[in-house]
């Protein structure tokens, strides 16, 4: 009877593993992406004459640092979000969302 029991747990124990590499056959791993980000920062002032379009407050995360992303219709300018000059140039800017 013993062995009949352990037959019959070994065979229950082969048909949930079929089942879970079933699953796991079917997951496809998601695409990698290349970090993309500042990953250090400017204080340098942007000059008056650079038309930004927008801006992004990005959080440290490494590799990435504490930065706000100011945009332009062909750059990106990575500044310090403590650079005294900062809250004048965000006044009249839309945040850009993800």
């Amino acid at each position: 009877m013993a062995w009949t029991s352990r037959l019959i747990s070994v065979a229950v124990l082969i048909a949930l593993m079929g089942c879970f590499t079933g699953a796991l056959g079917n997951y496809r791993r998601p695409t990698r992406v290349g970090v993309s980000c500042c990953k250090e920062v400017s204080r340098a002032r942007i000059p008056a004459t650079t038309t930004l379009i927008g801006y992004k407050h990005q959080n440290a995360l490494s590799p990435c640092v504490d930065a706000i992303i100011f945009y332009t219709e062909r750059e990106k300018y990575c500044s310090d979000p403590k650079a005294r000059w900062i809250k004048d140039r965000l006044k009249d800017l839309e945040e850009i969302m993800d």
